[in-house]
């Protein structure tokens, strides 16, 4: 697939412009939306992302049009495991709701940023190092383990970084509408709502870790990984707001994850053998018996375990709640820690948690 200079262009430009509409249209001026103005933007940014895939099948071939799409899939289930987080952070600096969409703005437009750079990188290193894939394959490995039997079972608000943060800046306790500074007294004070938006960025740049290794073990065309990457960020506002109450149900989702990294460090490893330069394996020969994972499968595999991980996600706490009120669906694992954080998380933030409480209760999960 061969993306031109020109090509390139539009399509980042096309992109901004996107995020610049979706600032000023729902975003600039303060409020919760709707559960319909949110499944309407969510529906219509998901048939972009899909009618986009069928234009590069149709115009470069449908191997490309497959690596997008398994590049899709899992770059959207990547940052639906993000919102859980970001619901956490949110609550533990006790955002108030009708501010919440210009923290996940902000956010999402860093997490674009940081995984370009990335992708820069990732593109640099892959054409001039074949060995960076044996790096990626390990990597996806090892994150695929910490994701299965680790989650997420910390606030982020509470971090040695954000307590760094605030040793450094000057922060008031109370939130001064949606303003990032504010002048006390004649001295200059950043709010909570900057520490919010500076813990979303912390956030995005690990997980871009998993991100872009993971895209890239699926296909080599950065322009895929590009698009993929925007077209997975673009709408997760409006999904955070139309599945915030369904995220403390997808207590498999970290497994389905799991399943999915591991997959595609395996296919890494798989790919690294077989252009092999390294010379102490085989000579610095390549592998040709090692098979290569064809991109069909890989998107089959991917959309299955996508798929299993959410109905029996929904089918085991739906079980729970009938059985016996929720007790069966805790203590699990440590991934259903962070969803029990995010049920917290959600049922604060649904509350209202004081708009005006102190730094210490913004600290709480």
């Amino acid at each position: 697939m061969q993306a031109t200079p020109l090509v390139w262009i539009v399509t980042i430009a096309v992109t901004i412009l996107f995020f610049v509409y979706e600032f000023f249209a729902h975003v600039r001026k303060p409020h919760e939306p709707s559960i319909g103005e949110s499944a309407r933007w969510s529906a219509f940014y998901i048939g972009l992302a899909l009618l986009f895939g069928v234009g590069i099948g149709m115009v470069s071939g449908w191997t490309f049009g497959g690596e997008y799409f398994a590049g899709y899939l899992t770059e959207k289930a990547l940052s639906v495991d993000n919102l859980f987080v970001f619901l956490i952070v949110m609550t533990g600096f006790a955002v108030p709701k009708k501010y919440q969409q210009k923290v996940l703005m902000v956010g999402i437009i860093i997490a674009l940023i940081l995984r370009g750079g990335f992708i820069a990188i990732g593109a640099a290193l892959i054409e001039n190092f074949s060995w960076v894939f044996y790096i990626f394959g390990a990597l996806l490995l090892f994150l695929a383990y910490r994701q299965a039997f680790g989650g997420h079972d910390s606030n982020p608000a509470d971090g040695r970084f954000m307590k760094f943060v605030r040793r450094v800046l000057p922060v008031t306790p109370d939130y001064h509408r949606d303003r990032l500074t504010v002048n006390l007294d004649g001295k200059r004070f950043v709010t909570p709502m900057l520490l919010t938006i500076i813990a979303i960025g912390f956030v995005d740049l690990i997980f871009a870790v998993d991100s872009i290794p993971a895209i890239y073990g699926l296909t080599g065309e950065s322009y895929i990984v590009f698009t993929a990457n925007a077209f997975a960020l673009m709408g997760l506002r409006q999904l955070f707001f139309l599945i915030g109450g369904l995220l403390e149900r997808l207590v498999y989702l970290a497994q389905g994850l799991a399943v999915i990294l591991a997959f595609i460090g395996v296919k890494l490893v798989f790919h690294a053998l077989h252009v092999n330069e390294v010379s102490f394996i085989n000579g610095g020969q390549p592998l040709l018996w090692v098979p290569e994972i064809p991109i069909w499968f890989s998107l089959l595999f991917i959309a299955v375990t996508i798929l299993v991980a959410t109905v029996a996600s929904l089918a085991k706490t739906r079980s729970s709640r009938v059985g016996d009120g929720g007790e069966g669906a805790r203590g699990d694992s440590a991934v259903h820690d962070r969803t029990s954080a995010a049920a917290v998380a959600h049922q604060d933030a649904e509350a209202g948690v004081g708009e005006d409480t102190d730094s210490t209760a913004r600290s709480r999960r």
